[in-house]
């Protein structure tokens, strides 16, 4: 008597699974989570947490479900190949219905459908357990060089905008973010998402020097780096090993110079009251230049928390611009220092400092996977000083690629151009 009743079941059992396979993964989805739970599922799985139930023990997701569910549990009646046809076919007609009501559901019906497709991964599974139940489970991936930054540890005075613009007219700049504006009269000249707050990676370290220099300490003092210079947030390594001993001067020199990350954070380690004192300086600084968009806790600019927009930026490298040393020791080309141990021969980060087309008088870049490729400049095109702020560029070269098409559109006479993501009204 059992063994008639046992082989309905496969059948049916396998025929299910494979008509769930052969729907697209977004349409297995969309029919399950496009209606309400069902109420003894939810019960069952109400204690866990759906990001850490193993998928083989996910409940149904919805009413359509709910109703295969009964069509299985009810397989002992299935008593030929015509009943099974039929729950092959009220499964896949479901799922069909599911995920057309979900596409009507969403704004952009159809292509916004598509485009969920192409931005995420769909691995799905469904099967029919021997009680009866049928089980659907489903797993997103992201897809994307990285994700945005959500969180950080500061509000800013506007909220984050969003930072992934890939077209921006003629410019095609690759760079999420770009501000140019006239150094003398601040007039804007070019403004792509200006006001949103991310991320600067090494961008801070223009802040560094500044609270370094406002310290007043002797620059010849010898500063040793020692492990808590160590970068344990991103495990990066550095050229200057634990016992490197510097002056304070040229710990400056290859930090602004080549981002020399162990050379800021003993620079801060160093100052009256230690790295939280440096940081408090740094904020501090920050506030009395308006900067309210910004906020700092590492002196190197490797943890995503520290945070600024484009405007902010602006205001920080015109500060640094009026001290000679900083204009200096960011744009020097290369530079040789003596650890104690060995001659350390340092070049800078930027490229465009050995062009002899470019005339800058003030740079710094910067990078870390949430920021990307960050670079700022002052420099003079056409006798007009401007500073160049380029923020989130993909690429290596990205990032000097933008500031040489910047230039060239300043230099084919370009007019202001303003998106709308950088100030809330639609622009060119």
């Amino acid at each position: 008597m059992t063994k008639p009743l046992f082989l309905p079941l496969k059948l049916v059992r396998g025929l299910a699974f494979s008509s769930l396979m052969t729907v697209a993964g977004t349409a297995l989805l969309t029919a399950a989570l496009s209606v309400p739970v069902d109420a003894r599922a939810a019960t069952s799985s109400a204690a866990s947490d759906a990001d850490q139930t193993p998928a083989s023990s996910k409940a149904p997701r919805d009413a359509k479900a709910a109703k295969s569910v009964k069509s299985v549990k009810s397989v002992k009646s299935v008593k030929s190949a015509k009943s099974v046809k039929s729950a092959k076919t009220a499964v896949k007609s479901d799922a069909t219905r599911g995920a057309q009501t979900h596409r009507a559901a969403r704004p952009g019906g159809k292509n916004a459908a598509a485009a969920e497709a192409t931005a995420r991964r769909v691995r799905a599974s469904a099967s029919v357990e021997p009680d009866g139940r049928h089980r659907v489970s489903a797993h997103f991936e992201g897809r994307g060089r990285r994700q945005p930054v959500h969180r950080v540890a500061f509000a800013p005075s506007r909220p984050v905008q969003a930072f992934s613009l890939q077209g921006d007219g003629a410019l095609s700049l690759r760079s999420s973010i770009a501000y140019v504006v006239d150094q003398n009269s601040g007039e804007t000249l070019y403004d792509k998402n200006s006001a949103s707050v991310v991320p600067i990676a090494s961008i801070t370290k223009l802040m560094t020097a500044l609270v370094v220099l406002e310290s007043k300490e002797p620059m010849s003092e010898m500063l040793t780096v020692t492990d808590d210079d160590r970068d344990y947030e991103k495990g990066t390594g550095s050229r200057l090993s634990i016992g490197s001993t510097l002056s304070r001067e040229d710990m400056l020199h290859i930090a602004l110079m080549a981002s020399e990350n162990r050379a800021a954070a003993a620079l801060s380690r160093y100052y009256p009251g230690g790295r939280p004192a440096f940081l408090m300086a740094m904020n501090r600084k920050a506030d009395e230049l308006g900067m309210h968009d910004t906020h700092f806790e590492s002196p190197t600019g490797l943890t995503s928390h520290n945070v600024s927009s484009a405007r902010d930026l602006v205001k920080l490298v015109d500060a640094a611009y009026k001290s000679p040393l900083i204009r200096n020791f960011s744009t020097d080309h290369s530079y040789d220092v003596n650890t104690g141990k060995r001659i350390l021969a340092y070049r800078s980060t930027n490229a465009l400092i050995r062009s002899p087309s470019w005339d800058i008088g003030l740079q710094k870049t910067g990078f870390i996977n949430e920021a990307g490729e960050c670079l700022v400049m002052q420099a003079t095109i056409h006798n007009r000083p401007v500073v160049i702020v380029l923020l989130d560029s993909y690429g290596k070269y990205s990032r000097f690629g933008d500031a040489q098409r910047l230039r060239n559109w300043l230099d084919a006479g370009g007019v202001q151009s303003v998106t709308s993501a950088g100030t809330g009204r639609a622009g060119t």
